[in-house]
């Protein structure tokens, strides 16, 4: 038999959708994956409920229904500032997954490199693969992960340098970028004629006094970011896969040609429900915040009674915690036996960092209290694993 893909050859499977696995083999409260477990808000799955009966049901615009993109333009404005084109300059993904695939394969040639900063959401390496690209990573430095400039401008100074990854708030580590540092990766991206792909899918997801900065926004650099979104966490609707890229027309333009043979479309139904969503008004944002507040008191308030250390996150909903005392040489191994013994799901950090790195493991608490709180009980049997 003839050899298959090579690109494919070079990743491994989602970890994190692994340990969900796990989670569920063992019976364990899964923290791994990063979904709620409570209802999105009644308003949208009442529309949906309306529109089972009712559709549409077929194909909606390969690049979204107009009323989701009139909605998401809307949206963007009255949070960024930033005027956006619904017409030309929005495109509905499925997932936050496919418009990150999507903007990559629209940037990139085999060949070209792409600039990711460590600890990274797992997917991004792959896409840069998927796209022939090839990934090169940038450390942000635990405790404070931040960067070093001088560092990421070395980076972007190699000879095929296309484009910068920006997941903020930050998936794993939960760190807001400030509007210092994004200043310095855009005074680079310019210098060095750099795209930029942003993540923002936890834009909403924010702990005061921290505050989400639209890089888009930035001076010079609305015409080179590729705006990467989803509705999945500010709706509580993983499952749904409702995504967006919101880029400048040239570059949209490419992005419908590539979703559009990826996917088609996005589902309709599910469009026109999340509309209703994103249209609330501003007490909806100011309760989830407060909401996703008390949840990452409750979780690493009590982490902290356990005697664990980790990293107060600024965003998102993950916590990055050291367990490092536990002695295991290999932190799949300590999180399969958390899960099979202590009863507990979580992911190995070593699957983010590039970097030599089994100190942490990452818990997300998108849960309710009770969740929660049954977490914590089991956790406080840890000591086993030592």
């Amino acid at each position: 038999m003839k050899e298959l893909s090579r690109k494919t050859d070079t990743f491994t499977d989602s970890v994190i959708r692994r340990m969900t696995r796990i989670s569920n083999q063992y019976g364990a409260i899964n923290l791994s994956q990063g979904f709620p477990d409570f209802d999105p808000p009644t308003e949208i799955t009442d529309k949906l409920a309306e529109l089972a009966k009712v559709g549409p049901h077929q194909y909606a615009t390969t690049w979204g229904s107009k009323s989701i993109r009139d909605a998401l333009a809307r949206k963007q404005e009255h949070f960024s500032g930033m005027q956006v084109d619904p017409e030309k300059e929005i495109v509905v993904t499925c997932g936050g997954t496919e418009a990150m695939m999507a903007a990559m394969l629209t940037v990139c040639n085999p060949g070209d490199k792409v600039v990711v900063f460590s600890p990274f959401y797992e997917n991004y390496g792959a896409d840069a693969i998927l796209s022939g690209a090839e990934p090169i990573y940038v450390p942000l430095i635990p405790p404070t992960f931040r960067f070093d400039a001088d560092v990421l401008e070395a980076a972007f100074r190699q000879e095929g340098v296309k484009a910068l990854i920006l997941c903020n708030p930050s998936n794993p580590c939960g760190k807001v970028f400030t509007r210092e540092e994004l200043k310095i990766i855009a005074d680079l991206a310019i210098k060095y004629d750099i795209y930029v792909i942003t993540d923002e899918v936890y834009e909403h997801i924010l702990y005061k006094p921290n505050e989400h900065v639209y890089m888009a926004t930035l001076p010079g650099m609305r015409e080179r970011t590729i705006i990467c979104s989803s509705l999945s966490k500010t709706y509580s609707i993983t499952g749904w896969r409702i995504g967006y890229v919101i880029a400048p027309e040239n570059i949209a333009e490419r992005v419908k040609k590539v979703h559009d043979f990826l996917t088609i479309g996005a589902a309709a139904p599910l469009m026109e429900a999340v509309t209703v969503g994103l249209l609330f008004p501003d007490s909806y944002y100011e309760e989830l915040q407060n909401h996703y507040t008390h949840m990452r008191e409750l979780f690493c308030g009590g982490l902290k009674n356990l005697g664990f250390s980790f990293v107060e996150p600024q965003g998102a909903y993950y916590v990055l915690v050291d367990v490092s005392e536990y002695g295991y040489q290999k932190d799949y191994d300590f999180c399969v036996d958390l899960a099979k013994k202590v009863g507990v799901g979580a992911v190995p950090g070593s699957s983010f960092f590039k970097e030599e790195e089994n100190r942490y493991v990452r818990f997300h608490f998108a849960k309710k209290d009770e969740t929660l709180l049954g977490a914590l009980d089991r956790l406080a049997d840890i000591q086993k694993l030592k």
